[in-house]
């Protein structure tokens, strides 16, 4: 079993996002859960999240939760959105830098590039946001297996 985590910000957008985008694609032994740095436990996500979940017949029923010791210890893979989300979990845990890559490094789209907040956002901005994610998470999907 692989056990992926995803991170963003506050955990309502971009990671809960990725994370059913990931479950939807049904891999075997592949577990998946998000978390955000700053976030809020127990907040739903965007309304223009699940909306576009739900656009693209993606049912994910996702409370926030923060980020947590335990959290980084049970995955295997964790991708950020960012890389001051990599950073941010590097400076805390030193310790786990094997295992800690931005989505876009992960997927050989560069180091040095985020997925882009649509926090606040119109609608077609998170739509932009989930086909990166989706394109993205295919290509990570490759190093999985």
């Amino acid at each position: 079993m692989q056990r992926i985590l995803f991170v963003c910000t506050g955990n309502t957008c971009r990671s809960p996002m990725a994370e059913a985008i990931l479950k939807n694609k049904q891999i075997d032994r592949v577990e998946v859960r998000s978390a955000g740095i700053y976030a809020a436990n127990g907040s739903e996500a965007s309304t223009h999240a699940k909306k576009v979940l739900e656009d693209n017949g993606i049912a994910h029923n996702h409370r926030s939760s923060l980020l947590t010791r335990a959290e980084v210890e049970w995955a295997d893979l964790i991708l950020t959105m960012t890389f001051s989300h990599k950073m941010a979990i590097l400076q805390q845990y030193p310790q786990m830098g094997q295992k800690v890559f931005t989505l876009k490094e992960y997927s050989d789209e560069g180091s040095g590039s985020d997925v882009v907040d649509p926090y606040g956002g119109s609608l077609a901005m998170y739509e932009e946001t989930f086909r990166e994610l989706n394109g993205l998470i295919d290509k990570a999907i490759g190093k999985l297996k």
